[in-house]
């Protein structure tokens, strides 16, 4: 599978050397600060021989033969500009910032690209910002790169712009990122659902170590380590929640009346249980166990309704199901948690409410859905 990282990473090349003149245009929109008596402004009556012999010192006939073979603009005057001005003191001023940029991690490829797309880098005077300067360039550098290898894969453009514009460390990564990236995919997560990426920022932020500790919880808590994967493959955050987090929601739900052997089941069905508060699992567990009468068995085998809005889903279903036995509409016992929670709007209101002939009926069904009615 690491095969499809270098894979990747060639692609990313061929694209970089592909889009260079692209790149190029892009920037020299970009507006730099400098000296008007250091750069010449568009509209002003200047050669660029002229410019080259009296700003930089170079000879008139080295500069005329630069001048036709090279289609010098701005950015390559400021680039020549910062570089001749301080030739003079190389060794105090410029030899020291690319010494700090060396030290950062860059290489002699990476600092040409930078020194070229860049080169107000050069003027910055204090090392500190200089380093965060590159710091922040070379993270942009690696979540481009990152994204591209990410597209390659065959990540879907709707996940990518997410990770375009997020701070997320495992999107700035490098090493850890391909390390990250190596795991996922050999763990069979498909490159095209948004898991693999919930699964590529879980693995990233968790250690070897931290991730077997994880797993070490769940068996003393009486899961297989092959359930603790197939779960993680359901919900990949799965394995972000803390050995307190875990033990408090086993407690709560133990504590309503679970068993244990219930309570597995609701974790490989509805992972993101462990993760409910337990002001949340008891607010809910009431409502629909002590007002509905729901039985927990009914709750055990749909534990999705532990992660349903009690304003939004649950009291207001609820509520048309409770007008409806109260008229004795219902006839058989109370329906299923399933069937009333787990379908859309849409398909409620057609099951519950728009089903019926009468519209006095249909209208009062709505404006308990809706608390102030709604149409039909």
């Amino acid at each position: 599978m690491y095969t499809l990282i270098l894979h990747g990473r060639r692609v990313i090349e061929l694209l970089k050397r592909r889009n260079l003149r692209i790149s190029l245009t892009l920037l020299q929109n970009t507006s730099f600060s400098s000296s008007p008596d250091v750069i010449p402004r568009k509209g002003q009556n200047f050669t660029v021989s002229s410019y080259l012999v009296d700003s930089l010192g170079l000879t008139k006939k080295l500069a005329d033969s630069l001048s036709k073979k090279v289609n010098f603009d701005e950015r390559v005057i400021l680039i020549l500009s910062c570089l001749f001005s301080e030739a003079m003191d190389a060794d105090e001023s410029l030899a020291p910032k690319l010494k700090l940029l060396q030290n950062r991690g860059a290489s002699t490829s990476e600092l040409t690209e930078v020194l070229s797309k860049v080169p107000k880098i050069l003027r910055i005077k204090k090392d500190k910002a200089l380093g965060r300067y590159y710091d922040f360039g070379s993270k942009q550098e690696n979540k481009i790169r990152n994204v591209l290898v990410l597209r390659d894969l065959g990540v879907p453009q709707r996940l990518l712009f997410p990770l375009l514009i997020s701070r997320s460390a495992h999107v700035c990564g490098k090493e850890r990122f391909e390390e990250s990236l190596k795991k996922v995919i050999e763990m069979g997560f498909d490159p095209r659902t948004p898991k693999f990426v919930k699964a590529l920022h879980t693995v990233y932020e968790l250690s070897d170590k931290t991730i077997e500790e994880k797993v070490d919880v769940y068996k003393r808590l009486g899961f297989a380590v092959g359930d603790v994967w197939k779960i993680f493959k359901k919900h990949p955050s799965f394995l972000k929640f803390s050995e307190k987090n875990i033990s408090n929601s086993m407690d709560t739900f133990l504590g309503l009346g679970f068993s244990r052997v219930e309570l597995a089941g609701m974790v490989r069905r509805f992972p993101q249980c462990i993760g409910l508060s337990a002001e949340t699992v008891k607010k809910k567990n009431e409502f629909l166990v002590e007002k509905m009468k729901w039985p927990l068995k009914s709750l055990a085998l749909f534990p999705h309704v532990f992660g349903c809005s009690m304003e939004k889903r649950i009291v207001p279903r609820c509520e048309v199901i409770k007008a409806l036995m109260s008229k004795g509409l219902i006839r058989s016992e109370l329906p299923s948690v399933s069937s009333v929670l787990a379908c859309t709007d849409y398909m409620f209101l057609i099951k519950y409410v728009r089903k019926h002939d009468d519209k006095e009926l249909k209208a009062e069904l709505m404006a308990i859905f809706t608390k102030d009615g709604g149409d039909l």
